[in-house]
């Protein structure tokens, strides 16, 4: 009886034993696929600042204004050609008016005694040449115009808005901060698209398949979830020889935030190995 207990209990251990060793246990961390790296396209001073570290933002919010004194000289500078183009052009459209009506004037009087042909060809080539300046200086206008409305169009990037739904993780700006442009002042989290990042060891890279489903916990919120392999990168750590692996999940607890720590359990299929 005794010999059948222990021979029992050996079995069972082997059974316990042959369990764990289909499970590979890993550690992760919650993350964002989708963060956004906010800054300025203009090179100018923090105006007004709206939002603040951990604050939720919806698509279009206001995030920052901020006062560019490049932008101003710009769009000066167009406002004045467009302003000179337009007293230019209101200048020939009178002097061709007016001589179109000396025009009129001599030819009431061209039976009188008087010989006005050389003063009416004189007018004739003043006229087409201010007529052809009055076309140039239209075409000026019509472009100057245009660069206006894209300098008025442009005038909406000193108010940045968020690009999407999410929370502000990171904020590097306050007012009367100098901005630079391609520098990122706020970072972006959208908590719609949030994944698991870990990492296995290069000996267990063959247990593991993309698509492959796994099991995750996150202690600190006692959650327990479904998720699958999304992809796993092809370049090892050199120094600790470990790949990354991303794994998708839903979302349906509101409690899960990027930076979250997880234990992962990978369920695999040892005759698969040989």
């Amino acid at each position: 009886m005794k010999k059948i207990t222990m021979f029992a209990l050996l079995l069972c251990s082997l059974s316990v034993s042959g369990l764990y060793a289909n499970i590979i246990t890993i550690t992760g961390t919650v993350v964002s696929d989708d963060k956004k790296y906010i800054g300025a396209r203009y090179m100018g001073y923090v105006k007004e600042v709206y939002v603040n570290i951990g604050d939720k933002v919806r698509r279009e919010d206001d995030l920052f204004k901020m006062e560019s004194a490049e932008f101003d000289i710009i769009k000066e500078q167009v406002n004045l050609g467009l302003e000179q183009a337009e007293i230019l052009t209101d200048v020939y459209r009178s002097k061709l008016d007016e001589i179109r009506r000396n025009q009129a004037l001599l030819n009431r009087h061209s039976n009188s005694a008087m010989n006005f042909q050389d003063m009416s060809e004189n007018l004739s080539i003043t006229a087409e040449h201010t007529e052809a300046m009055l076309k140039a200086m239209k075409a000026i206008v019509k472009s100057a115009a245009q660069k206006a409305k894209e300098v008025s169009l442009i005038s909406h990037y000193l108010e940045v808005k968020a690009p999407s739904d999410g929370i502000i993780v990171q904020k590097n700006l306050h007012v009367g901060d100098m901005v630079m442009p391609g520098f990122p002042v706020m970072i972006l989290v959208n908590l719609n698209h949030l994944e698991i990042e870990a990492q296995i060891s290069e000996s267990d890279l063959l247990k593991v398949n993309e698509g492959d489903f796994v099991k995750f916990q996150i202690p600190s919120i006692r959650y327990k979830g479904r998720g699958r392999i999304k992809s796993i990168v092809p370049s090892a750590n050199p120094m600790t020889h470990t790949f990354t692996i991303r794994i998708s999940f839903h979302r349906d607890n509101k409690k899960i935030y990027p930076g979250m720590y997880t234990k992962i359990q990978i369920e695999y299929n040892p005759s698969s190995l040989e």
